[in-house]
């Protein structure tokens, strides 16, 4: 039987991947596209979408000790057939800023010492292109900084032409930033700060720089008062550089069920991943041209499961992305309260979106304004753009693996106030999905609610309560929930459709509409809105998109009446 190609989940050099024939989704067209956007470029995108081994790629094209192997290591991808001029034409300085961290008070120390060692390890992989000693005087000077001014004299005198490719360039920033504190970030990256210094020594120094993180805010910082990239983040023509579109998805899929690796349906596959990994929109005029893009890794982190046990992972979500989580967190609460920051996730959570407009660039010291938190959501792929609504964007919650980790952190955010006995949904979650007795299901939750005036006096009125109905429904490992879905031309408060590729047992679902009402409203307003919330949830199970949703299972429209902290009334509508 034909070896088959490996998966490359967790692989980020691009050499290694290509030597060891593990399946690679070609981007190589977008070289092109890169130099003729200009000779010093940074882009934005969140982790996990193939930046650094698209780095890689680039570092292997442009390396001159890479023009023996070239033929072997782009073998079958597009710029083999399409190589630039600049192809193997560079010695190639390589820096990932992820290895670099401490406390500030080592930083400078540990960052000298890595880039000590980077440039030391130049000096030999180019030494036969300077004169003899060259590699042995990098080695005994002390400092990256005159190793760099060393290089970069005797580059010049030897006609060599340099390029930097730096990955994770905010990593170290961004964790002072969050750990320390605005005050001791500003000192890194201002005035005669170290890393604001070194930066001012590549610009003179290389005739390419493409740098790539997950943040604008230092790239702003250490390029305020000169220019020294050009900023691709939200460039349509990059939208779809990083990630995989859906055909990439299928590609894959096809492949692997060719090899005999993968016996399940391909369209099966795809609309399992769909509402975990996919919807994300970098470049909001692309909107109306491209596809929505995937997560990379986590479809390798799917597939990866799929080929080797022979069935979807048990926890769709990779557990390693739990270090997104935390860095989520501290965003939140970056101002000391972080009170404004969790009325946006609260809004974002009930209605699945939020509208604003993206920044493409600001220092740290507006990190605290308002505007610029949806903005920092958005960078840290928390949201995503997903349409136009006049001068403004909507900014949605792009899937089901994000969406989790805003309801995890209302759920900590209510624990920390009050003790919230989730496990004990447990069997009620299952008794709502197989057996259809939903009523122990709803009744604990409100007996959550109501039970608890410290977790009330946190949610305050009808939009929270829904954060916290949703927070709680989407612990239900049985049903893909999501707020404000469409049905038939109409937004239902909560959708409970089934994951029956998961759990084909599932005999059940639901949609519910939350009301609410003050405490001092009438039994009069309490019948009209009743009324009203009849006719919409009947109006809800009438789309056709509703059939095809809830495929066999028994749909239960349940309309659910709270008065302040109180249940007021609840049935099933028939």
């Amino acid at each position: 039987m034909e070896q088959y190609k490996g998966i490359p989940y967790g692989i980020s050099s691009f050499k290694q991947l290509r030597r060891e024939g593990l399946y690679f989704v070609d981007k190589s067209q977008y070289i092109q596209k890169l130099e003729n956007s200009g000779h010093f470029l940074f882009l934005i995108r969140p982790r996990r979408f193939g930046k650094s081994i698209f780095l890689n790629m680039l570092r292997a094209y442009y390396d001159v000790n890479e023009s023996d192997s070239f033929d072997t290591l782009f073998d079958d991808l597009w710029i083999k057939e399409h190589p630039t001029p600049e192809k193997c034409g560079y010695q190639v300085m390589y820096l990932d800023f992820s290895r670099v961290g401490g406390r500030s008070i080592d930083l400078e120390q540990n960052f000298d010492g890595y880039c000590g060692i980077q440039l030391d390890a130049f000096s030999v992989a180019y030494k036969r292109f300077y004169p003899e000693g060259f590699t042995e005087a990098v080695h005994h000077i002390k400092t990256a900084r005159q190793k760099l001014n060393y290089i970069d004299s005797a580059a010049k005198s030897a006609g060599c032409r340099l390029y930097l490719i730096i990955d994770e360039y905010d990593n170290f920033t961004n964790g002072v930033l969050n750990e320390e504190g605005e005050k001791v970030y500003h000192a890194l990256t201002h005035a005669t700060g170290f890393y604001r210094d070194i930066f001012k020594q590549f610009k003179g120094m290389f005739d390419r720089i493409l740098m790539l993180g997950v943040s604008p805010v230092t790239m702003d910082d250490l390029t305020s008062g000169y220019n020294i990239a050009t900023n691709i983040t939200m460039r349509p023509e990059f939208n779809m550089m990083l990630g995989f579109s859906e055909t990439d998805v299928r590609e894959m899929i096809r492949y692997y069920q060719r090899m005999g690796k993968i016996t399940r349906d391909e369209d099966g596959i795809v609309e399992e991943m769909k509402p975990w990994y996919d919807n994300y929109c970098f470049a909001k005029d692309s909107l109306d041209t491209d596809p929505k893009m995937f997560n990379c890794d986590m479809v390798l982190y799917f597939l990866n499961n799929l080929i080797l046990s022979g069935h979807s992972p048990e926890q769709m979500i990779d557990p390693n992305t739990r270090t997104d989580y935390g860095k989520m967190k501290k965003l939140i609460r970056l101002d000391g309260t972080g009170s404004y920051r969790t009325g946006i996730i609260n809004e974002i959570a009930e209605k699945g979106f939020t509208i604003g407009n993206i920044e493409e660039s600001f220092p740290a010291e507006h990190l605290t304004q308002p505007e610029k938190f949806k903005s920092l959501l958005f960078y840290y792929g928390m949201l995503t753009i997903s349409g136009r609504m006049g001068a403004v964007l909507k900014l949605g919650i792009p899937n089901n693996n994000v969406r989790r980790q805003y309801y995890d952190y209302l759920l900590e955010e209510y624990r920390n106030i009050h003790p919230l006995p989730t496990y004990e949904l447990d069997i009620p979650y299952y008794e709502a999905a197989v057996n259809g007795n939903w009523q122990v299901m709803l009744n604990q939750m409100m007996k959550m609610y109501s039970e608890n005036t410290s977790v009330r006096s946190l949610i305050e009125g009808e939009r929270n309560v829904q954060g916290f109905m949703n927070a709680l429904l989407n612990l239900n490992p049985y049903y893909l929930t999501a707020p404000e879905v469409e049905l038939n031309h109409g937004y239902c408060d909560f959708f409970l459709m089934p994951d029956l590729t998961r759990y084909p047992m599932i005999e059940h679902s639901y949609i519910l509409e939350l009301k609410y009402l003050k405490t001092d409203a009438s039994d009069g307003e309490a019948q009209s809105q009743w009324a009203e919330a009849v006719n919409q949830i009947k109006h809800y199970a009438e789309g056709p998109k509703v059939r095809l949703m809830i495929q066999h299972t028994q749909l239960h429209l349940i309309v659910v009446q709270i008065r302040g902290y109180k249940l007021e009334k609840m049935e099933e509508i028939f």
